[in-house]
């Protein structure tokens, strides 16, 4: 098996076990050198990458081998300057440097210059593989696709700000930098800035740390376009508030683009300033829900035609069947098919691929009503026993007829079985309930998300 495609296997599977700012700080930068019966040798960029995998990450990096097929005895971390394409943080030097002309998108290089603007050693640039043509568009994110066309088209004119939210590895991600690399291809000249909240934060400690935060906010307060992600970090960080609040103003006032992505919609982020929340509002706020079924199907056969493979209908309906809520555990699963395929020389097939998956994480078999209600009444803090006993308030009604909804999606239990589970004697209540929200969860994207948050609870 190819070591490139082994190791983004592994990598993929890695990615959807750490934080994003871990992975994209400790991972994302190396690559497989070399392996055996017994040594794998994995190439690092520099000391600290190298010191900070052996210290905390060796463990999960050996599971995820032995999940790939490979069972070293040791692991080697050596330094290899074929991994120096991101730059991990130099804990012992000023993290500051000046830059002269703006780097092309994707590249995430810094340059010194005697040009007194402000930038970071390990700021992460777009990536050039997040494009328009290979983002698949379903009916989850149909709305949210043409707004971000229309933006890379007119940047600044239609839809600013744009604020995308939704649950996590639905494509947030991949869209907004879908935009940024649409606007730098067209306009090279561009001066487009993609930067993750945790990352922005982070700099913005460090700006006040060493005194430069009229470097830090001329930096981002002349881009044309400024694409944050996971805008819910900022929450309860009232400097940091203030300061993109200006930054917001000042791009706005100039007509320049800003592109939001959050996990969910303004007024439901904690601790969030009211002028924030407002300002936010201003554009476009566009809900993104997790793809149907023929969106997963379209995903997974894209993904594996990239790595120069068609898969059998019943194999892409398998996955796309078990891995429902989260994009990126779908192209985990696909790639840990494909490298074990590859690794025995074996034709993918329904058989190889529900042994080697089993029952998805995303969807346990042995998941009861029992555990559907009391994540529910977790979900709302409060108690199981309210949520099944005979209280009529809206606090606990609503809760139960949320939880009568997801006993039928979720476990497709007959209304008398819903009833019974919640301590009803009429099952009409339960009719009742599950049409309810089916249709206010059509029209309110606060609901949505809340059913949402709870799926994912239940499947994590």
């Amino acid at each position: 098996m190819q070591k490139d495609s082994l190791w983004q296997a592994v990598l993929g599977e890695i990615e959807l076990s750490v934080s994003r700012g871990n992975f994209l700080t400790w991972f994302k930068s190396t690559q497989l050198l070399s392996h055996d019966d017994t040594t794998v040798t994995v190439g690092v960029p520099n000391v600290f990458i190298k010191q900070q995998l052996e210290r905390k990450y060796n463990d999960l990096i050996s599971v995820t081998l032995a999940k790939n097929g490979l069972n070293p005895i040791t692991i080697e971390y050596k330094i290899s300057p074929l991994s120096t394409t991101t730059r991990a943080p130099q804990f012992d030097e000023p993290i500051f440097v000046t830059t002269t002309n703006q780097e092309p998108a994707g590249s995430g290089a810094v340059r010194a210059s005697t040009n007194n603007s402000f930038s970071h050693s390990y700021r992460q640039g777009i990536n050039e593989r997040y494009t328009f043509d290979n983002f698949i568009v379903g009916a989850g994110n149909e709305l949210a696709f043409a707004a971000c066309q229309s933006i890379a088209q007119l940047p600044g004119n239609k839809y600013n700000p744009l604020f995308l939210y939704g649950g996590v590895g639905i494509g947030k991600t991949h869209l907004i930098q879908a935009v940024g690399n649409a606007i730098s291809k067209q306009n090279p000249a561009a001066k487009v800035l993609y930067i993750s909240t945790e990352q922005f934060v982070q700099e913005f400690v460090d700006a006040l740390r060493f005194r430069k935060t009229a470097d830090f906010a001329s930096y981002y307060r002349t881009a044309d376009v400024l694409i944050v992600d996971d805008i819910q970090f900022i929450a309860g960080k009232e400097k940091m508030q203030e300061e993109f609040f200006h930054t917001f103003n000042a791009l706005h006032q100039g007509n320049r683009q800003i592109i939001i992505s959050s996990d969910k919609p303004p007024k439901e982020i904690a601790t969030l300033e009211e002028r924030l929340r407002s300002r936010f509002a201003w554009g476009m706020s566009i809900d993104m829900q997790n793809p149907d079924f023929e969106t997963r199907c379209a995903i997974v056969q894209t993904k594996a035609q990239e790595h120069d493979m068609v898969l059998p209908t019943d194999v892409v309906e398998y996955l796309a069947t078990n891995v429902q809520t989260n994009i990126r555990e779908l192209e985990g699963a696909l790639n840990q098919l494909l490298a074990f395929c590859e690794m025995r020389a074996l034709e993918p097939s329904l058989e190889i691929v529900s042994s080697l998956l089993g029952v998805s994480k995303t969807r346990p078999k042995h998941l009861s009503a029992k555990q559907i209600i009391e994540r529910t009444a977790r979900h709302f803090q409060i108690p199981m026993e309210e949520i099944m006993g005979p209280k009529r308030d809206k606090d606990i009604v609503v809760p139960r007829q949320i939880a009568m909804y997801m006993l039928r999606s979720e476990l497709h239990l007959s209304f008398p079985k819903i009833a019974r589970e919640l301590g009803r004697k009429d099952h009409t209540t339960a009719i009742h309930s599950v049409e309810k929200i089916e249709k206010e969860s059509r029209e309110d994207a606060g609901l949505r998300h809340t059913l949402s948050e709870i799926k994912e609870r239940l499947y994590a």
